[in-house]
């Protein structure tokens, strides 16, 4: 009877199980994460409540599907584990422009961002490109095609 009660528990536990492997896997192979670390280090619930880029801190960190995040303070913290699919930045935390434009993945500059529909757009800003410029003109169309091209990486 006991053998009974494990193989029906495995049964209900494993894919549960699994898909958090699965999760952790492919956040970590198509994230952009240095090192593990997500948005280089930048607290991701502070664009939120603060409405600017803020460096986060190593003594608030949390990891969420193998990819760890730093918080400027315990209680965004707190946030964060209550719901972190909230505050993940979108399409892994690559460009949102360039995401759009071609489907690829393109470092950014944290301190550029855009808060559309409650989610977090990260953008690439160097060298006299501020892609969130060239992303404003044409919003809907390429957020259309980053949508589609995000789910072809990352499902």
């Amino acid at each position: 009877m006991k053998h009974i009660y494990l193989v029906a528990l495995l049964w209900f536990v494993a894919p549960h199980y699994l898909h958090a492997q699965n999760a952790a896997a492919l956040k970590t192979k198509n994230f952009n994460l240095e090192k593990g670390l997500a948005i280089q280090g930048y607290d991701p619930v502070a664009y939120f409540t603060e409405h600017k880029a803020v460096e986060g801190s190593k003594k608030f960190s949390a990891v969420y599907d193998g990819v760890t995040y730093y918080f400027s303070s315990a209680a965004n913290k707190e946030l964060f584990t209550k719901n972190p699919s909230r505050f993940e930045p979108q399409y892994g935390g690559w460009c949102a422009y360039a995401m759009g434009h071609d489907g690829t993945k393109v470092e950014v500059d944290p301190e550029t961002f855009k808060i559309i529909n409650d989610k977090l757009y990260l953008f690439y800003n160097k060298y006299f490109n501020n892609t969130l410029k060239s992303w404003n003109k044409d919003e809907s169309n390429l957020k259309s095609h980053a949508d589609a091209n995000w789910n072809k990486i990352y499902h």
